[in-house]
């Protein structure tokens, strides 16, 4: 009892003592002068912060100390402007019991540092997001080199973000304040680094670029070194060339190391004597006897090219089973714990010997040769696009498909897009390596390969205006022998052109390898070897893995990651050659197999449309609580996105887009537009025609006429009420009414061949252009659906007193689309307006004697305006009246006036009540229209003129033409034709 008294009171005393060391104490009660700020006027115990002010790339950087966190082993806040990160270190206590360094690195980004409340449902932040992990990495990659060798105890690094501004990325100033927490702890470590990121814009590199900045930059480079030696690299570009890249790592070396200097002098303030910790060390009797037992046969090994990667796994694992044998039966306990280790020393010092002096590799290959390629791009059709690509014994499968732009991932960080429209997901599962396993969730290493690959693709991706949709790339390791994710690259590559993506070229990846020899003395570097393509065991017995990816044009994403404590820059520059030189024997194999994006036009594979509505439009569509989207998803299994003004349907082949846009047609309607082909149903049977109702509602004279191409009696004979039926819009007549045909959707019975009409289309012969000349085009391509005015070609005709009348009304009301698809509301005359105008006709007529304007008296006991017998030209397509269909008068009377007035038509002006059927006058263009001309006929009268088929149309205004009055049209507008030579 006594001797746990006197523990806890030699306690008590050290944790004063501690706490003396940590505090300052102040009988001050001057309410007018305090000399230390860290001390109370009142005589309270602050705590004791230490701070250091400096200047990277014109940015004020602070670093302070004892303020927060001031129980961790180490801890430091790192402040940018008005972002400040958190950094601290601890280290497990006991002696470690294992073989490697089990290091941790958390990163945080929680939604308080930027003033806001989660989402989620329980409004806290979830798993670590795929950004923290990867700020993680950035992190843990270069400061886990420089740990000495045996230190296996467990380390964790925590990193907060307390506070942001937006305006720069926190990952850096993350890094950075970590080596400052490492420097300042107790732990043994051979920091401290420097980090910086550079940007370049117009040529220009900018050092600490804001988040702004790296929008508008052709280059994010993260940069990690010692005061001469290179650490880490992580880059994205848009094909920067080697000689670009390396001037910017030779700038951001200087730039990095102003990094080191504060961090040195805060631990000479604040920073705790380094503890001695147990290392595991090999020991020489250990090593030696391995070495004796083991060299000669592993050394056998790896001089056999014929070896695969499981045949020389299996050899390997023979020879330390025998040694393990001969370990037990001498009793070397001390030698047995530690013997897988000691076996990989005597491998990593016999394959490093034989490449450095014999520039000879395990499988038989030079330094810069690259292994055998197989590629196969389309290999699972009935998806948008696939790829296989073999180097070596890594097999990697890529799938990609597309999706609406609605489907992009959400992003919830506190800097940067708040969506992405390109993912590469990289799954590594464990039959790759001929392994048990367990799957799990998001995995540090499949994050990290599958950003750098996605990073390498996303700069031949063509732009969101261009291409909207989302873009998904899945990468499925099917064998892994070293450098699946530059794979990754090569096989996405092909996959985009496969599903018909327009990107620019191919991007491919290598990674290389470097394998140094040292000075036993000072650990200088005396020679070194760089390989091209490296094996899996090439990379984990070399020095580096240097994956770098990028066009013919140049780099587009490179990781770089260091296993000794350093590697001098020039080295690391130097490597750059032969990663081109190998990526261009790469890009030569893929381009043979598939060099341009395919056309993606045949009827099973996915397809995806993005149709263009008002708001107002997309709300009828959707519904209420998005009922009537449901409906349509759940009927055809395709998928609706909506947008501002958009509509983008996923289906999963031509059939089920079809079927869509037939319902979304029946919701809403479509546009029209002269030649396009549309299903509907007969409403009301007339005896001139019959109405049909389509396109959401709206409904278009089919003149008995256009029924067939053989003459039809009654209209009852070929249409049935209720009827569907497939027309074609022929054009608009001057009263807004839309004009349909049946025989233009019937096969001619002089021709043998039909024309392929697709139904729903705005024109199926266009459609069929653009599938040849467009890469996934939408299955109808609408165009904007805001208003524009009517050009000449796309007014209806309107002559005499009322033509601009009429024009300003067609302009108003909108009218069939000749060209342009732009939305228009079309006038419509319904049956029931139709009714009610012959019936008013009917009851004019009954109540007294009606004279036109050719002076035939008209019989009283007519019931419908066809017993008017009102002579329309014959050239004349005046619309959804009946007076189409009416016959000439040819009486003596009429006769006889005409003649009359034409012999003094040239005499005198003609006037309204003057001109008659037959009069002949010369008259001047006055106008110039899509069908036909307004003609000036004098005394303020104007006429219309139709073009006729294969006749002049080449007319201009003012041009003299002889017409003769062949009609008048329901307005009392005279209708003229050309005069014939006498």
């Amino acid at each position: 009892m006594m001797s746990l008294f006197l523990r806890v009171r030699k306690d008590q005393t050290l944790l004063r003592t501690f706490r003396t060391a940590r505090f300052r104490f102040s009988t001050q009660s001057d309410p007018d002068h305090n000399p230390n700020p860290s001390i109370s006027r009142t005589g309270e115990k602050l705590l004791e912060s230490f701070r250091e002010e400096f200047e990277i790339g014109s940015r004020r950087i602070t670093l302070e100390t004892g303020k927060i966190a001031r129980f961790a082993n180490g801890s430091v806040v790192l402040g940018m402007e008005g972002t400040k990160v958190l950094s601290t270190v601890c280290s497990a206590k006991g002696d470690s019991l294992r073989d490697f360094l089990p290091l941790t690195v958390d990163y945080q980004e929680k939604q308080f540092a930027q003033g806001l409340i989660p989402t989620t449902y329980m409004r806290r932040e979830g798993a670590p997001k795929e950004r923290e992990l990867l700020c993680g990495r950035i992190i843990d990659r270069p400061i886990r080199p420089l740990f000495p060798a045996g230190f296996y105890h467990e380390v964790q690094v925590l990193a907060s973000v307390l506070s942001s501004d937006g305006k720069q990325d926190p990952d850096v100033l993350a890094a950075n304040a970590t080596s400052a927490a490492l420097m300042l702890s107790d732990i043994p470590w051979g920091g401290p680094i420097g980090m910086v990121r550079i940007g370049r814009i117009h040529d220009q590199f900018i050092v600490n670029p804001t988040m702004d900045e790296l929008s508008l930059s052709d280059l994010n480079l993260i940069y990690a070194c010692t005061r001469d030696k290179t650490l880490m690299i992580d880059v994205q570009a848009r094909e920067i060339t080697e000689k670009d890249l390396e001037a910017g790592l030779r700038l951001a070396h200087p730039e990095a190391i102003k990094y080191i200097e504060p961090q040195i002098r805060l631990a000479a303030k604040a920073g705790k004597s380094k503890k001695e910790y147990r290392l595991s060390m090999l020991s020489d009797k250990t090593m030696e006897k391995v070495t004796n037992l083991a060299e000669s046969r592993i050394r056998d090994v790896f001089t056999d090219p014929t070896y695969g990667k499981f045949e020389r796994g299996e050899a390997l694992e023979n020879i330390t089973q025998d040694v393990k044998r001969v370990l037990e039966e001498e009793g070397d306990e001390e030698s047995l714990k530690v013997l897988p280790k000691a076996v990989d020393t005597v491998r990593k010092k016999v394959v490093r010997k034989r490449i450095v002096a014999e520039e000879f590799r395990l499988d038989g290959r030079h330094l810069d040769e690259v292994r055998p390629l197989y590629c196969e791009a389309g290999i699972l059709p009935m998806l948008h696009g696939s790829a296989l690509f073999n180097r070596g014994d890594t097999q990697v499968l890529c799938t990609v498909t597309l999706g609406a732009p609605t489907d992009a991932q959400h992003l919830e960080s506190i800097v940067g897009p708040p969506t992405k429209r390109f993912m590469l997901h990289y799954s590594f599962p464990p039959f790759c390596i001929n392994e048990v396993g367990k799957r799990g969730g998001l995995n540090r290493r499949e994050v990290g390969h599958g950003t750098l690959a996605e990073k390498a693709l996303l700069a031949v991706l063509p732009p969101e205006d261009v291409f909207p949709y989302t873009v998904r790339v899945n990468s499925e390791v099917m064998a892994s022998d070293g450098s699946t994710s530059m794979a990754t690259v090569c096989g996405g590559s092909m996959a985009l052109m496969d599903a018909g993506i327009p990107v620019r070229e191919h991007v491919a990846g290598v990674s290389v390898g470097l394998v140094t020899e040292l000075d036993p003395c000072n650990g200088e570097i005396t020679g070194y070897r760089i390989l091209t393509d490296i094996l899996g065991l090439e990379d984990h017995l070399g020095d580096i893995d240097f994956k770098i990816a990028g066009t013919r044009k140049g780099v587009t994403a490179i990781q770089l990651d260091i296993k000794p404590a350093g590697i001098p820059l020039d080295i690391v520059c130097e490597c750059l050659e032969p990663a081109r030189k190998g990526r261009l024997q790469i890009l030569d194999r893929m381009e043979q197999e598939i060099n341009a994006p395919r056309n993606k036009n045949d009827n099973n594979s996915p397809r995806i449309a993005i149709l263009k509505y008002s708001n107002d439009t997309l709300r009828r569509l959707i519904g209420p609580m998005a009922v009537l989207k449901r409906k349509i998803e759940e009927e055809t299994g395709a998928r609706l996105s909506v947008g501002d003004g958009t509509l983008t349907i996923v289906a999963k082949n031509r059939s089920v887009m079809d079927k869509v846009i037939e319902m979304i047609d029946f919701i809403v309607g479509r546009e029209i537009e002269v030649g396009g082909v549309y299903k509907g149903s007969v409403t009301s049977i007339k005896e001139y025609g019959a109405f049909v109702e389509f396109n959401g509602g709206q409904q278009g004279l089919l003149h008995i006429s256009e029924l067939s191409h053989r003459p039809v009696s009654q209209v009852s004979d070929v249409l049935s009420i209720g009827q569907q039926v497939s027309v074609m819009c022929i054009g608009q007549d001057f009263r807004g009414n839309i004009k349909l045909s049946l025989k233009a959707t019937l096969p001619h019975p002089g021709k043998s061949e039909t024309t392929d009409v697709d139904e729903g289309s705005v024109a199926s012969a266009k459609e069929k252009a653009k599938e040849k000349a467009n890469i996934w085009t939408p299955v109808w391509n609408v165009s904007s659906t805001k208003e524009q005015p009517n050009s000449a070609s796309e007014l209806p005709i309107g002559i005499g007193g009322e033509i601009l009348q009429s024009i300003a009304e067609s302009d108003k009301a909108g009218g069939v689309k000749i060209k342009s698809a732009a939305s228009q509301t079309f006038l419509i005359r319904s049956v029931a307006e139709c009714d009610e105008e012959e019936k008013s006709n009917s009851e004019n007529l009954s109540s007294k004697s009606t004279t036109v304007d050719n002076g035939v008296q008209l019989d009283r006991k007519s019931k419908s305006r066809r017993s008017q017998n009102v002579v329309d030209s014959p050239s004349s397509d005046s619309g959804p009246s009946p007076y189409k269909t009416a016959k000439k008068s040819k009486l003596p009377m009429q006769k006889e006036s005409c003649k009359e007035a034409g012999d003094k038509g040239d005499k005198a002006a003609v006037t309204a009540k003057g001109l008659k059927l037959g009069t002949k006058v010369t008259a001047t263009v006055y106008q110039i229209r899509a069908h036909g001309l307004v003609l000036n006929l004098g005394g303020g009268l104007r006429g219309m003129y139709r073009f006729e088929e294969n006749s002049k149309s080449d007319y201009k205004v003012g041009d003299e033409m002889r017409v003769v009055c062949s009609s008048f049209n329901s307005k009392g507008i005279p209708v003229l034709s050309l005069v014939e030579d006498e």
